[in-house]
């Protein structure tokens, strides 16, 4: 019999709709039985494309004898954590102070007002490594709620005061120049930068894009000319790698390695957008085709494997999949991208399968060396173990093609495809730019089909919601949500030059900061009165995905300066002041807001468009890293009246030259 989960939407807690644990999703109705039968709560977060959480659901919420220890002791809770980021942030944030780390799936046990009082990631199901299996820690938590109720709870009130004093740190340390911070970031990132493979640090290696944005943005603001190649031999690395999908395009999530080598092979849609907007700025400072090309393989990725029928954008694909279709149960990490070398040998002929195998490093009996779980035994992941031959170009376009139609038979990954209005957000921007850098009208039709799809989809009279699917709209937005669609909508703006889009913009950020402004600086990533949480956090870590507070700060500066609007420059640099204590003692953790705050603190540059700008002028204006500038039409402008000539303005310093005419002309003013 199918738990509470098969009445949700959420294609996580919609996996584990059969366990035989007795599942709640997160609501009132699981926390008054917790109060009522007295027992703790177990939550489990996570979400559907996560591979160690398919294996606890394996070893532990499919078994019989674990599932009853949880239904009979605890109530338990599933949270889908891409669709409810706020809570993911409150315990995890408790599960790194308790235990130094943390990931997903996310284990914490709760007293029945949600208050934390033990917590962890994954639970192998048996005793291990002088570890306590998941059995075994269920019954001694049981035990200890029976027999220390009291200092369980007054712990769980204890724990919520200091994580409420933890989110607070270092706010009060605020002084000190931001040209002191900006060198003292960027000195982090290349002490820890990996010189010979790119990337920061050692094995495991994140793609981290607000790394990257901030590294070239530094780079061209301070002269130092080591910066941006950070970033360029990073790009380059990850390109080279496994972690880069050879045939189809598209990044995994990370490297499990040094060399970007062997992934973790699930695709997040929120990588595709970061990375794809890194690998074109990259080409617009280098001009290197390789950039260029890495954007584009994202982009066809997207529009063929992620992208809704309507528009909108799906989340994720799995890292798991079926060995082969008679056998849909037996699933293996990478099954779908890997191949043994006598399959591309059928697929490609005995001289083609040469060439390929050179190129893309396949050996006979496989080439991953390191791999712990067996799981890569006689195969190969594809990478550019060779530089491209200029000669074998149609051989190898005409084998990635045979290859990539033979990969496409296989047992697909799980498809995640609820559409996030911030995760679209993200994807619209970099389509946006991949039109405006790449002069690709079709990545512009994208941008524009997915923010239809938000709007109708997502925007409830005057409200953003987060998620749909199947038709069901819910979950009111955060933060994140309406701080990403914002920012899009002025790429889109950017790209095509249509007021709607910039209308829209002003009422995403002035619903966000009404929801989720502190008078004091900063916005929290939910708005005040929402009852389900124990506290509300003011996110500003930039990790995988950048914080909401980076992403509104940006938008609302960018926005300031289009439109005019005092309010919007007020509310980013209230926030900019806010986090100073923290920027100047954390700057390596929130370098998406620093650019933000370079955007701010730097020259600005309009370029103003006065008449029906030509091809000629976009394409000189788009082909330049101007990360200063905000570009829009002469009527749009809160200043219209002062463009009276037809032409192209480029004001600096809030002073407007005389206009120019030709592309010739704006390529030297802007030289």
């Amino acid at each position: 019999m199918p738990n509470r989960l098969a009445n949700e939407k959420s294609p996580y807690l919609l996996q584990h709709a059969n366990n035989p644990v007795n599942w709640f999703p997160w609501g009132e109705e699981a926390f008054a039985k917790a109060r009522i039968e007295d027992k703790p709560v177990f939550l489990s977060i996570g979400y559907s494309t996560c591979h160690w959480c398919h294996v606890m659901e394996r070893e532990s919420f499919e078994n019989e004898d674990v599932a009853q220890v949880l239904n009979e002791h605890f109530i338990s809770i599933k949270v889908d954590r891409e669709e409810r980021p706020d809570l993911d942030r409150i315990y995890m944030l408790f599960v790194q102070a308790a235990t130094g780390s943390g990931g997903w799936p996310m284990s914490v046990w709760l007293t029945p007002d949600a208050r934390p009082f033990f917590g962890g990631t994954y639970f192998a199901p048996d005793n291990r490594y002088g570890r306590p299996g998941f059995k075994s820690l269920l019954e001694h938590l049981s035990r200890a709620w029976r027999g220390e109720r009291e200092r369980i709870e007054s712990s769980g009130v204890q724990v919520i005061q200091q994580l409420r004093d933890l989110a607070a740190a270092g706010a009060e340390e605020a002084g000190g120049e931001l040209q002191d911070t900006l060198d003292s970031t960027y000195n982090y990132f290349r002490r820890t930068f990996d010189s010979k493979l790119g990337g920061f640090g050692q094995a495991p290696k994140f793609p981290r894009p607000s790394v990257l944005n901030f590294l070239l943005r530094y780079g061209q603001m301070s002269g130092e000319e080591e910066a941006q190649p950070l970033v360029f031999k990073t790009l380059d690395e990850m390109a080279k790698g496994g972690m880069n999908d050879q045939l189809g395009g598209g990044f995994h999530r990370y490297s499990v390695d040094e060399r970007w080598f062997v992934p973790h092979f699930e695709k997040m849609l929120y990588d595709q957008a970061q990375l794809a907007i890194s690998y074109l700025e990259a080409y617009q400072i280098t001009k290197e085709a390789v950039f260029a090309q890495t954007a584009r393989d994202i982009f066809e990725y997207v529009l063929r494997d992620l992208t809704h029928p309507e528009g909108g954008f799906f989340s994720a694909e799995d890292a798991d999949s079926a060995v082969d279709a008679e056998n849909p149960h037996e699933k293996r990490e990478g099954a779908f991208y890997v191949w043994e070398a006598m399959e591309i040998r059928q697929e490609l002929g005995i001289a083609a399968a040469a060439i390929f195998n050179r190129r893309y490093g396949v050996a006979v009996n496989g080439n991953v060396q390191e791999d712990p779980h067996g799981e890569f035994t006689g195969r190969n992941i594809l990478y550019q173990a060779h530089p491209a031959d200029p000669e074998q170009d149609e051989i190898l376009t005409d084998a990635i093609a045979k290859l990539l139609e033979y990969r496409s038979t296989r047992p697909r990954p799980h498809l995640d495809d609820k559409v996030l209005a911030g995760w679209n957000g993200m994807m619209i921007s970099a389509f946006a730019k991949g039109a405006q850098v790449l002069d690709e009208p079709r990545y512009a039709e994208a941008a524009r089909r997915a923010a239809t799809f938000v709007r109708e989809k997502l925007w409830r009279d005057g409200t953003l919601l987060r998620r749909y699917r199947e038709g069901d709209s819910a979950i009111a937005a955060f933060l994140d949500d309406y701080a990403c669609m914002t920012n899009a909508l002025v790429d889109l703006y950017e790209t095509d030059f249509d007021l709607a889009h910039l209308t829209w913009a002003e009422e995403l950020a002035t619903r966000a900061i009404a929801l989720f402004a502190d008078p004091n600086g900063g916005f929290f990533s939910t708005p005040e009165k929402q009852a389900d949480l124990v506290l509300r956090l003011k996110d500003d870590y930039d990790g995988a995905e950048p914080s909401g507070n980076s992403v509104l700060t940006y938008a609302l500066l960018r926005l300031a300066r289009l439109r005019g609007r005092d309010d919007f420059r007020q509310a980013a640099e209230l926030t900019l002041a806010a986090f100073q204590g923290k920027i100047k003692t954390g700057g390596p953790g929130m370098p998406q807001l620093l650019v933000a705050q370079m955007f701010a603190a730097g020259r600005p540059i309009e370029i103003v468009f006065a008449g029906e700008p030509s091809p000629e002028a976009l394409q000189v204006l788009r082909g330049r890293f101007l990360p200063n500038a905000v570009v829009l039409r002469a009527e749009h402008s809160p200043d219209a009246a002062i463009y009276k000539q037809p032409g192209i303005y480029v004001c600096q310093n809030f002073t407007c030259q005389l206009p120019v005419f030709t592309a010739e002309e704006l390529a030297a003013r802007l030289q």
